[in-house]
């Protein structure tokens, strides 16, 4: 009798490693997924990197016409250089450097020997500009016109001599009426007027200050300025206010030290001096107050309309203005 094994299936084996199996699978395509994921990345972010850049196209250069006002005659904000009368020209400077109450063209008695549109010059060191040197001098009336008395007329050939009337005896009641009769003025003659003597007019002063300019024009010290209502108006207001400062500090040079004071104001259109404030004091109070007196009792006329109407409505700004005490 043979024996034979009888093997009884347990329920439920064969499902467990089917689900197994059905799991390693599932893994395995997450794993290789994720790797592939990984690998394009890695590609994505180093291949730009490494990889030359592509070339950009280029845009054509695109031009616009546009039409623009035309060039002032002079040049915004450009300084003020007064212009003595002796360098005033008729014709203005085709360089036009500096505003100025006149027209007056470059020139330079040494060769150039700088870069600034100024003469060269020997002189003096100074922190501003003198092309000449000269005292002040003060405005005064100037010699008056002085009368001439007129030539007497002869008497007619046709006129007889009167006769001498005879003397009688004085009573009193003459005297006294002699004495108290009040006398009769005598005719003045007729007088001519003759042209009075020239004015002088004020002068500040000016030391020659040393320069390196690149002028090559021979000539008096000059530079290229351009004559405008503005400098004209701007060299009153420097007359006017220097007028009045060399007198004070002529009655006042014992109490005045050595300095410099710089002042910052406006006029407006009426020709008022307003704002008027110190932004730099190195002397005393004393040169402060000969300084503020001489702006303040300044004789401006009205800012003239052209003029006015360029400049803002608080009128013409004065920032800089500067007084110098220099010892002798």
């Amino acid at each position: 009798m043979t024996t034979a094994e009888i093997m009884f299936a347990q329920p439920g084996d064969g499902t467990i490693d089917r689900e197994h199996d059905a799991r390693k699978v599932l893994w395995a395509l997450l794993a290789a997924l994720f790797i592939h994921l990984v690998v394009a990345y890695s590609l994505a972010v180093f291949g730009g990197v490494f990889s030359p850049a592509l070339p950009v196209e280029e845009k054509p250069v695109q031009l616009t016409f546009v039409d623009l006002p035309p060039a002032p005659l002079v040049p915004k904000n450009s300084a003020f250089i007064d212009t003595d009368e002796s360098k005033q020209s008729a014709e203005p400077p085709k360089e036009k450097t500096f505003e100025s109450n006149a027209n007056s063209k470059a020139a330079s008695e040494l060769p150039a020997t700088g870069v600034l549109p100024l003469p060269s010059q020997n002189g003096k060191d100074r922190p501003f500009v003198d092309l000449e040197t000269h005292p002040y001098a003060l405005a005064n009336q100037g010699a008056q016109p002085q009368p001439s008395a007129a030539p007497q007329e002869n008497p007619k050939p046709s006129e007889a001599p009167q006769p001498t009337p005879q003397l009688r005896p004085v009573t009193a009641a003459a005297q006294f009426a002699m004495l108290t009769a009040r006398p009769t003025p005598p005719i003045q003659p007729s007088v001519a007027p003759t042209p009075a003597q020239a004015r002088s007019a004020y002068r500040p002063l000016k030391d020659q200050t040393r320069i390196s300019g690149n002028i090559t024009n021979r000539g008096r010290p000059s530079v290229n300025a351009f004559g405008t209502p503005l400098g004209r108006y701007e060299k009153i207001l420097k007359d006017s206010v220097g007028s009045r400062w060399y007198a004070y500090v002529d009655q006042k040079r014992d109490l005045i030290s050595i300095g410099t004071l710089q002042l910052r104001f406006s006029v407006d259109r009426s020709g008022r001096v307003k704002n008027l404030k110190i932004i730099k004091n190195t002397s005393n109070e004393s040169f402060a107050n000969v300084c503020l007196q001489s702006v303040l009792e300044a004789q401006l006329p009205p800012i003239p309309e052209d003029v006015a109407n360029t400049l803002p409505p608080e009128g013409l700004e004065v920032d800089g203005f500067s007084f110098t005490m220099y010892p002798n």
